[in-house]
């Protein structure tokens, strides 16, 4: 069986570079699939988890958001920032929610709104990779 080679870069570092059966991303229209022999694709990815399984192993990542490139056999995760799923701080994420909900409520200063709505789905991506990482072990 044909492998795919998948790449997930962050801005500062590349996160992963090896092979897998299977990549699994939400993407801006809803969940995707990819597998060796897909279509090309380009699209734009939602804050979440991405999951590379290979076998029965399955490695789960953390994505900003960013944009996805599938060619027939190569997948490439571009992202701001990206981290693997078991390093995330489920504190730290817990409190730059309520920070940047804080920053929402905040109706009398100068608040950037559009960035408090990008880092309080950023916070609650987080959250949620973390549950769902919980979940399956």
């Amino acid at each position: 069986m044909s492998k795919l080679k998948v790449n997930i870069v962050s801005a500062s570092e590349e996160i992963f570079s090896g092979e897998a059966d299977m990549v699994f991303a939400t993407g801006t229209l809803g969940e995707i699939g990819v597998a060796p022999g897909h279509s090309p694709l380009l699209t734009g990815l939602l804050p979440g988890p991405v999951r590379v399984a290979s076998g029965s192993e399955e490695d789960t990542f953390f994505c900003s958001g960013g944009f996805i490139e599938v060619q027939p056999d190569v997948v490439t995760v571009l992202s701001d920032v990206a981290e693997r799923a078991d390093d995330l701080d489920e504190a730290k994420a817990l409190k730059a929610q309520e920070e940047a909900e804080q920053e929402l409520a905040n109706q009398t200063g100068d608040v950037d709104y559009a960035r408090a709505a990008a880092q309080l789905a950023e916070a609650a991506a987080r959250l949620k990779t973390i549950q769902k990482l919980r979940k399956n072990k």
